[in-house]
């Protein structure tokens, strides 16, 4: 997350989540509250109560094949760039990582069974025997050091570089054994082994298919519990069963699953109507009453780590002042853009991070958390107030959009509003997906540009895996934001394994990055996932990014 890119407006890491996509696929996708039902009454909760779903209904048997819609088309499947929702949640179903990051957002065995952190600096994994890659090849302790090394390879340009940034070596310590060396001590790597990161794929394919691989031509050969069939540029991408899968508990259900590109987003919902397609991820967000209603299948929402936030990328201008962002933010009808753009379903957000990612945090650490946040409530006159003081009135703020679905014109025209109202003078630059993309992966590409809109996930269930993306340097810290207390302190939580002084750390740099505000935190809203009659057995979380929720999908009793 995504950890990545901007995506359809986001990401963590160098690429990933690509806004572009995320935005062009008019992705609806945020965080929700991080148990069973959301509160409607809570903070900045709209009216509208929502229930999210753990697990939909258990399937009653198996299927010959499903049909799935997806907002955008990848440009690869190749683990090393796939880096938003399109990709990852194709090849979550066809790789497989060394650790699996659960639909629970816990983190347990899979590629590996068992890893131990023997020093502060030392990560060692022991392969799991008898696992088989589609071609019929057994995995080895080769694959794996040759899957991990290619992120730390400059000519292959992975999008996940920054999880391998204090990565020394990776070397094969046993038949079935890979020992990781790592510069200093950092508590993300080995999470980042249940995300791509950890992506396991045959050394022989690598070196076979070099650039062409998981290129529609070549497509990819791991170990998940369906293979890679065919890829129709434009149209479809087909995966099958793989019979000869490693995990009983995972086989996959159905013979087969048919990923068809709809980039528009009335097109995908009249899919969903009449049956054309058995479901999809990232449902729009003006659909959800008509399809709460439908006859055709059932909505549901799930668990998210994913914030929306107004990326500040050009901090020379007026923004260049905290006291301005605060204002712009206290300015922002928050809760009206979630009635209005998130069809009501979701939550203001307090913070860049959703609340589940404190899950593993002491108690002590998560109370003083609710206490001390800094929180910016809907105040226009306040907002005011402190514009006016910081000497900014008349000056031009320019707020990049793409046309590409309502609940982004939406947000982007609250936020000029807002602006306009301290007395900024705001300017929308309506830039084509493809340029909005940009944004995320080019400095020049944001020149003049002082806001635009971001869907961030996060790939862990850490609030380092956001926090380290607004370092300085960070290739994701488009403002080019620094300050030094906050860099000790995520580089302290980022060296730190103590569950407690890690998360003392990170609620210090959250601190920090909430009274500074280098983005502006919108709302967050949970995954949202369609299912037609046909079919059931999903588990609704933003972990399908990395988790094969296709093989649990299967016939409805």
């Amino acid at each position: 997350m995504p950890s990545g890119t901007a995506g359809a407006i986001r990401q963590t890491r160098p690429l990933r989540r690509t806004v572009g996509t995320f935005l062009a696929a008019g992705a609806v996708l945020i965080t929700s509250a991080c148990s069973g039902t959301a509160n409607p009454d809570k903070g900045g909760s709209t009216s509208i109560a929502y229930q999210l779903t753990d697990r939909t209904p258990a399937a009653s048997g198996g299927l010959d094949s499903f049909t799935w819609s997806i907002f955008a088309e990848p440009t690869s499947i190749d683990y090393a760039y796939s880096f938003d929702y399109p990709p990852n949640q194709i090849l979550s179903n066809v790789c497989e990582s060394l650790l699996r990051w659960n639909p629970d957002l816990t983190t347990s065995p899979n590629l590996a069974t068992s890893y131990s952190n023997p020093t502060p600096t030392t990560w060692v994994y022991k392969i799991r025997p008898h696992v088989r890659f589609h071609d019929g090849t057994s995995l080895t302790a080769k694959d794996v050091v040759a899957s991990l090394r290619r992120h730390l390879t400059p000519s292959v340009g992975s999008a996940w570089v920054n999880s391998f940034r204090n990565v020394k070596s990776v070397s094969q310590s046993g038949a079935l054994e890979v020992t990781v060396k790592l510069k200093k001590p950092d508590s993300t790597f080995n999470q980042a082994m249940a995300a791509s990161p950890g992506t396991v794929e045959s050394a022989a394919t690598l070196a076979k298919e070099g650039k062409n691989y998981g290129s529609p031509k070549s497509g990819v050969n791991c170990t998940g519990p369906f293979s890679f069939r065919s890829w129709t540029p434009g149209q479809s991408l087909v995966l099958k069963k793989f019979d000869g899968y490693w995990n009983p508990k995972l086989k996959a259900k159905a013979g087969q699953v048919k990923f068809v590109f709809l980039s528009d987003a009335t097109t995908r919902v009249n899919a969903f109507q009449s049956g054309e397609v058995d479901g999809g991820w990232m449902v729009p967000a003006d659909s959800y009453g008509q399809l709460r209603s439908s006859q055709a299948g059932k909505l549901y929402f799930g668990r998210n780590t994913t914030v929306a936030d107004e990326v500040v990328s050009n901090l020379e201008g007026p923004l260049g002042d905290a006291q301005v962002r605060k204002a712009l933010l206290m300015a922002i009808d928050r809760k009206g853009i979630v009635k209005a753009g998130a069809g009501g379903v979701g939550e203001v957000a307090d913070s860049l991070v959703t609340d589940n990612l404190w899950k593993n945090a002491p108690a002590a650490t998560r109370k003083a958390l609710a206490k001390d946040l800094p929180r910016y409530p809907y105040d226009p006159a306040k907002a005011k107030e402190l514009a006016k003081k910081a000497g900014v009135r008349g000056q031009r703020v320019v707020i990049a959009t793409s046309p590409l679905d309502s609940q982004t014109k939406i947000i982007t025209q609250a936020v000029a509003q807002a602006a306009k109202a301290i007395g900024l003078d705001p300017k929308i630059d309506t830039l084509s997906a493809e340029k909005y993309s940009t944004l995320f992966t080019d400095p020049a590409a944001r020149h003049d540009i002082d806001l635009f809109l971001t869907f961030w996930y996060t790939s862990i269930t850490d609030p380092m895996d956001m926090y380290t993306s607004l370092t300085t340097g960070a290739v994701t810290n488009y403002g080019n934001w620094s300050n030094k207390d906050f860099d000790k302190a995520v580089d302290k939580a980022v060296g730190t394994y103590e569950p407690a002084g890690h998360a003392e750390a990170s609620a210090k740099a959250q601190g920090i990055a909430l009274r500074e505000l280098p983005w502006l935190p919108l709302y967050t809203q949970p995954v949202s996932v369609f299912l037609g009659n046909r079919i059931t057995g999903v588990q609704p979380s933003i972990a399908y990014l990395y988790y094969p929720w296709a093989a649990e999908i299967g016939a409805k009793g």
